[in-house]
């Protein structure tokens, strides 16, 4: 690969950037449990915990079990107003001693470092994923990044260990146009990986829109003159706080569009639950308007459909299925309606990822599959588009089936079987749509609990090996 240096902008990136405005944002919001434990909250958020919760987390404070040590704890004033009528979103963002009661799990989940080839972009798919930041505007417990939201230390493959470092826009685009080059003069396909044109970028963390609009903007015109043809912003900021889509943003993201026009943007939001956006009365019940429909919150609702309004904004939903916040098919159901409708797209709900600590988040596999399978019951085709993702080493693998019957004359399928299939597999994805049946196991939440009862593998997910090198 070639040598990254200082980027230095063209001349129509320079006059795009010279267009945007970068205001600050006062979140108003909680960062730590010391404020809690001192009182030097307001008496409103002092609400958020109890006498007894907050001094069962101080007595964890220092010890192997310290939550903050986990997962730090942060939250926007905009989701605490929420969370006042919402238990499933006071569980989201609340710390509790039960997150570290089993802290078993991966420090590099999916082992993506493996796939790491410049700091602080993971290149396994068509799409590479970088981290542009390593904090939200609050953390949810069950973050599927916790290794990199807390700073934490993760072990290379190479036996090293360094907390995971933020991309640099010299480095990541000397890396796309050299990869791209080699895929162009070898016909389509670089010549060591199979892999394509590296065409879409995930800009993620953390949260891509925690980052100021000036930062957000060197990304997208750096991304751009380097040949990438779509940019993906991976935000959970919609649910944290809708106010982040201002004018300037939007302003912004217009005269990108008008500058690069060829280059699509698509929006990752992350609800959850439709708590996050929906309003509701003093009895807890969703409010309708004299259609039926449901009613969004106002600083939501604005967010969403100025982001809509453009139409070259394809904004995509996904999230996990976690205990105790999102686990209820109604809830699930309501949500995927009420996105759909509006113009959001109902992507992927995940199992949950083998995150330390992951025990204290996760339903079981079979569990969730029924959870969505129930939820999507009287949804129409477009509404039930997401499908059931869990984030094997090998790449994204749906639970496709859950069957209750036995297969007849096959040994291990007398309480029936759960079918896997692999959605993508990394370099030029030669496992994609290969199958793996196992027999069921309503206890297991992640593949080890399925390791005693293969029967069919052809996708090889139980016959994994580590990638042994980093080619581009």
């Amino acid at each position: 690969m070639t040598t990254a240096e200082t980027h230095i902008p063209s001349t129509r990136e320079q006059a795009f950037l010279d267009s945007v405005e970068s205001p600050n944002y006062d979140r108003g919001g909680i960062n730590g449990l010391k404020p809690f434990f001192d009182g030097k909250v307001s008496d409103e958020f002092a609400t958020l915990y109890t006498a007894e919760e907050l001094e069962a987390l101080r007595a964890l404070k220092g010890t192997e079990r310290d939550v903050e040590k986990r997962m730090p704890v942060k939250l926007t004033r905009h989701y605490f107003e929420l969370a006042k009528q919402s238990e499933p979103i006071r569980r989201l963002v609340k710390a509790s001693p039960e997150e570290t009661e089993n802290l078993e799990g991966s420090e590099d989940p999916g082992n993506q470092m493996d796939y790491s080839p410049v700091e602080g972009l993971l290149h396994k798919y068509e799409m590479g994923l970088m981290y542009v930041i390593p904090t939200c505007s609050a953390h949810c417990r069950f973050c599927y990044r916790e290794e990199l939201i807390a700073r934490k230390e993760i072990t290379r493959q190479d036996g090293t260990k360094a907390k995971k470092g933020m991309a640099q826009i010299d480095e990541i685009t000397a890396y796309v146009r050299e990869h791209n080059r080699l895929v162009e003069e070898n016909g389509g396909r670089h010549p060591e990986s199979g892999r394509e044109k590296l065409r879409e970028i995930l800009l993620s963390g953390g949260d891509a829109m925690v980052l100021n609009n000036a930062k957000q903007a060197a990304w997208f015109g750096a991304l751009a003159e380097c040949g990438v043809e779509t940019i993906r912003i991976g935000t959970k900021e919609m649910a944290f706080y809708p106010d982040r889509f201002d004018d300037t943003w939007l302003a912004m993201m217009d005269k990108f569009h008008e500058t690069y026009p060829d280059v699509g943007v698509r929006l990752m939001v992350h609800f959850n639950h439709p708590d996050e956006f929906l309003l509701k009365d003093a009895d807890g019940n969703y409010i309708e308007e004299k259609s039926g429909i449901h009613k969004w919150h106002p600083s939501t609702w604005r967010a969403m459909s100025e982001v809509l309004k453009r139409g070259w904004i394809c904004v995509e939903n996904q999230s996990p299925i976690i205990k105790h916040i999102n686990d209820d098919p109604d809830a699930l159901r309501i949500m995927q309606r009420a996105l759909k409708r509006v113009g959001a797209n109902n992507h992927y709900f995940f199992c949950g990822r083998d995150i330390v600590a992951h025990k204290a988040f996760n339903v079981s596999i079979e569990e969730a599959w029924r959870i969505l399978n129930d939820s999507q019951k009287g949804l129409s085709g477009v509404e039930a588009h997401a499908r059931l993702s869990i984030t094997h080493y090998k790449g994204k693998t749906e639970v496709a089936a859950v069957t209750n019957e036995p297969i007849p004359g096959v040994p291990g399928t007398e309480n029936g079987v759960v079918i896997f299939k692999l959605l993508r597999s990394a370099a030029d994805a030669p496992d994609r749509g290969k199958v793996c049946i196992v027999g069921r196991n309503p206890d297991a939440i992640w593949f080890d609990g399925y390791e005693d009862r293969v029967i069919v593998d052809e996708a090889g997910l139980y016959d994994y090996t580590r990638v042994n090198q980093r080619k581009s």
